[in-house]
């Protein structure tokens, strides 16, 4: 009788994952080369399914879909789930050497993407190298079965997606800059939707035109997917209503403008209540850093009006007013209003009870030049970047594991659990003239061990060494509150009572202002290695980054889920 019982429960078991394996929606990534024309030449770029942005996945708040990722190029390639939590499961969060090897040319990898609290918009893309820049797509995620939007139901919904092009190669790009120590080269135009617009020469047949009916609204799920620079978004004539940010509501506000750092997303309403006419939507970089070259073009697409008095086609659309490219206090336009909607619907859990206080810098450092090398950074030094004064390094590729690969195993030599809770020395982070030693970081992989269930508050303090510039940190498997911001120096006695603890913003994306600072708040609910790192590429490529990893729980269900059988080798 036990035995029969014991088979019948297996067999049950069996069924039910059957079942639910079955019930899993799958989609087929096929990363392969392929020819684009962008400004009057012809390049390949690595692409998914030969599209360029990518496609669009869309899920329902909850729901765990399969991607089935081919690598058909002629590089490694890791897909990230920016912004989807991946509860219990880092194994397919996608940063190479993270939590991952990179799926070598030839190679497959299943990926399980598990949505749990997220609802809005959210976006994918590749995290291995510069891959990125045109390897990836939006993620819309719709609210579960019986629930609706917290605003009227737009008539359309339209992905516009801020993106870079180089001319040049972008391996090539990446290349240079690690093998130089210097800068980057500066991207030749930025893109809406994959296109630079009719200010750029060969290409007004392409530019990206959102067609609109007078009276009716439209929601706009924008995505900064540039690489570089944070960048000032308007069109021409008409307000725009926020009212998501990082798959979180908001509580709607307007705006003449909006400031997006890379890596952030927005739900933004547009109210198509302007003459008929043709208006231009317009995107140019905010860049604050002093001597610092950056791309000065504007990309443009067009919101055209139907109907019968739409003036010719000849004529100039109507063109946006967009603050100076190093206008500051236009910058923190939107962190500043920024609002949970904090209702019944939409509860919110900003952690009060603090047990884990952290306080990290972000820094633009240098490094000495190797003996017999020419280096292109500062003093004729290779430029880095760091994070509480340490400039993270990926593990060797030489090494046979990711640092998820080697916790989960219980392997040593990979990593170390050294990442300290403060900055190993005190100084006036944004003061001018510091001195030089400060600007030189020690080079590691360091990680920090959380405590599963902690409540950590995080102070992220950016300094002046070199250049003082913005930098938007993301944090991977955890959404964060944004409960203070502000310029300067951090003071832990006065800044603390200005914090927002009724309704701030749900985030995983915030940019900490030039020689200023962002305070977060999150539980450590999510066990697994959790990238954290600035968005800007070219800091995140010289080090500014760390990794957390977060402890199993008591209960089996604050524990990690097993591995699956295919993930990617490290040779």
């Amino acid at each position: 009788m036990r035995i029969a019982r014991v088979l019948q429960f297996l067999g049950i078991l069996f069924l039910n994952v059957l079942l639910t394996s079955q019930a899993l929606r799958h989609h087929k990534f096929v990363v392969r080369d392929a020819p684009f024309t962008r400004l009057c030449s012809t390049k390949n770029i690595l692409t998914v399914n030969g599209q360029f942005p990518g496609p669009t996945l869309y899920v329902t708040k909850g729901e765990t879909i399969i991607v089935d990722v081919y690598n058909r190029a002629n590089y490694n390639i890791t897909i990230h789930w920016h912004g989807v939590n991946q509860p219990r499961y880092p194994w397919s969060d996608g940063p190479e050497y993270i939590t991952q090897c990179p799926i070598q040319p030839g190679g497959t990898f299943t990926q399980k993407v598990i949505f749990s609290e997220e609802e809005g918009t959210l976006w994918w893309h590749a995290h291995s190298d510069w891959s990125r820049a045109t390897v990836h797509g939006a993620i819309v995620v719709k609210p579960a079965a019986g629930n609706t939007y917290p605003f009227p139901k737009p008539d359309r919904e339209v992905p516009i997606i801020l993106g870079e092009w180089w001319k040049q190669d972008v391996v090539k790009v990446f290349d240079d800059l690690v093998t130089t120590g210097g800068d980057a080269a500066i991207s030749d135009s930025y893109l809406i939707n994959g296109q630079p617009g009719d200010l750029h020469p060969c290409s007004s047949n392409d530019t990206f035109k959102l067609k609109v009916e007078h009276g009716n609204t439209y929601l706009l799920r924008m995505i900064n997917a540039a690489m570089q620079d944070l960048l000032f978004f308007a069109i021409a004539n008409h307000q725009l209503t926020i009212v998501g940010t990082d798959g979180s509501y908001v509580k709607p506000f307007t705006v003449e403008y909006i400031t997006i750092s890379p890596g952030q997303t927005m739900d933004v309403l547009l109210h198509a209540n302007q003459p008929l006419d043709r208006y231009y939507m317009a995107a140019k970089a905010y860049s604050s850093a002093l001597r610092v070259v950056f791309d000065n073009t504007t990309t443009t697409a067009i919101v055209e009006y139907k109907g019968k008095h739409i003036p010719s086609y000849s004529w100039t659309p109507h063109m946006p007013s967009l603050p100076s490219f190093n206008d500051i206090n236009s910058s923190v336009n939107i962190i500043s209003q920024m609002r949970s909607l904090a209702d019944e619907p939409h509860p919110i859990n900003v952690p009060m009870n603090i047990t884990t206080n952290l306080f990290y810098t972000v820094s633009i450092n240098s490094l000495p030049c190797p003996n017999g090398s020419i280096c292109k950074g500062p003093r004729g030094n290779l430029f880095a970047a760091s994070m509480n004064n340490i400039s993270f390094q990926l593990p060797s590729k030489n090494n046979v594991n990711s640092i998820l690969q080697a916790y989960y195993n219980n392997i040593s030599g990979v990593f170390t659990e050294n990442f300290p809770d403060v900055p190993p020395q005190l100084f006036d982070f944004t003061g001018s003239n510091l001195s030089t030693f400060l600007r030189t970081p020690s080079v590691d992989t360091e990680v920090k061990l959380l405590e599963y269930g902690s409540t950590v508050e995080l102070v992220i303090q950016g300094t002046n060494l070199l250049a003082g510039t913005e930098h938007p940190m993301h944090l991977h498997g955890h959404s964060f509150y944004v409960v203070g911001w502000g310029f300067g120096n951090y003071n832990k006695e006065k800044d603390p009572l200005k914090y927002n603890l009724v309704d701030p913003p749900y985030q995983n994306t915030v940019a900490v202002p030039k020689n200023g600072w962002v305070a977060i708040r999150f539980q450590t609910k999510n066990p697994g290695v959790w990238f954290m790192h600035c968005h800007l590429e070219r800091h995140a490529s010289w080090g500014m980054a760390m990794t957390f990893i977060v402890k199993n729980g008591n209960n089996p269900q604050q524990q990690m889920l097993p591995p699956p059988p295919d993930m990617p080798r490290c040779y």
